[in-house]
């Protein structure tokens, strides 16, 4: 996954203190949904019958957190829009931790970050 990133308009993790600081910020944005990998794409908990292929989203804007010493806070908070104007977030961990599906998943959504 890391890879992946690094090869997008990289977009570091210079605004944020810690994951729960770039959460609060991005729903005050309107990223209020909270998405989900499923085996049939991604999801929310308010629409979980609903699911979305790479090619229905695209990543607004990404943020990774490295934890100094605890490989375990090895994260990536992703702010989502799908192609029906649904807005949220989509966290997934890096390096050792990243889910492989998750992480196939996202090489194929479209990345328009402007950072």
């Amino acid at each position: 996954m890391q890879d992946n990133l690094e090869n997008k308009d990289s977009m570091p993790n210079n605004r944020f203190g810690n994951m729960v600081d770039a959460t609060n910020d991005l729903s005050k944005r309107g990223y209020t949904a909270q998405f989900q990998m499923q085996d049939e794409g991604l999801t929310t908990s308010s629409s979980p019958n609903k699911h979305y292929s790479p090619e229905s989203i695209s990543v607004k804007e990404y943020h990774r957190f490295e934890g100094p010493s605890a490989p375990d806070d090895m994260g990536v908070i992703y702010a989502v829009e799908t192609n029906d104007g649904i807005k949220g977030t989509l966290i997934d961990a890096y390096g050792t931790y990243s889910e492989g599906n998750l992480a196939e998943f996202m090489k194929k959504v479209n990345m328009d970050t402007k950072g």
